[in-house]
């Protein structure tokens, strides 16, 4: 079960979002290279990182921030980002630079054709984020609510070949309610590859009921407010991950 911290950028610097409104966003480093320091050196074995200002414009807008960080990092563990990808030449920019993951959200809900052009060429690295309320897809920044059901989008588009899924229940992030991990169950026994949650994670409790359904498909949790907060450990929650799969094992 990899718990995988999440760096969202906003202007340059780490923040974190309430329900995905940039006007409640709360600043917790100025300088995100050592924040993601600050996760390594705790135990991350992937980084999260969305790129804000990219989602809401259409085009990348951290790219300095991004890349200080995949200095920082140099290649000791992946890192997946998110945010503003809308076109094949980002895709690539990003995977030369050292991204190891590229999430495409809005765009391939509203492009499918664009999703599975960069299956085509970037196979290996093409992560979909489908973020739903209710069942349903939201795109734009969660500004706009589709009427596309998350499980059938999720269907197709592992027929494009897709690496991953990662889930957000919108209506929950940045909450610290839980996660939705009965809706996570569902989608991750609907499709045959591997489902990453997201999305409200308040504690290690979260973290106990997402390892006892590990084996549904689930491959990890993206870890956001509650790792900043102090709500959760980091270390020690993916410490208690481990023990909990190897007693399974």
């Amino acid at each position: 079960m990899l718990l995988i911290p999440a760096i969202d950028l906003k202007d340059g610097h780490c923040v974190r979002l309430v329900q995905g409104d940039m006007d409640q966003s709360t600043t917790f480093g100025e300088q995100p290279q050592l924040v993601a320091r600050r996760w390594l050196d705790a135990g991350a074995r992937r980084l999260h990182l969305v790129d804000l200002n990219g989602a809401f414009a259409g085009k990348p807008k951290n790219l300095a921030a991004i890349k200080a960080i995949l200095k920082e990092v140099d290649e000791e563990i992946p890192v997946q980002l998110g945010g503003g990808i809308r076109d094949l030449d980002t895709i690539e920019q990003y995977i030369d630079a050292g991204i190891e993951y590229v999430i495409i959200g809005t765009a391939a809900v509203k492009n499918p054709g664009f999703l599975r052009d960069a299956c085509s060429a970037f196979g290996g690295h093409i992560i979909v984020g489908l973020d739903a309320k209710d069942g349903k897809v939201a795109t734009d920044g969660w500004s706009k609510i589709t009427g596309a059901d998350v499980v059938d989008l999720a269907r197709k588009f592992e027929d494009y070949g897709v690496e991953s899924i990662i889930y957000t229940d919108i209506g929950r992030d940045g909450m610290l309610s839980g996660i939705n991990v009965d809706a996570t169950v569902r989608l991750a026994q609907s499709v045959d590859i591997p489902v990453i949650a997201s999305g409200g994670l308040k504690d290690i409790t979260d973290i106990e009921k997402l390892v006892a359904v590990a084996d549904e498909g689930i491959e990890g949790v993206i870890c956001g407010r509650a790792i900043y907060t102090g709500d959760l450990d980091f270390a020690s929650a993916q410490a208690r991950a481990d023990a909990l799969l190897g007693d399974q094992a």
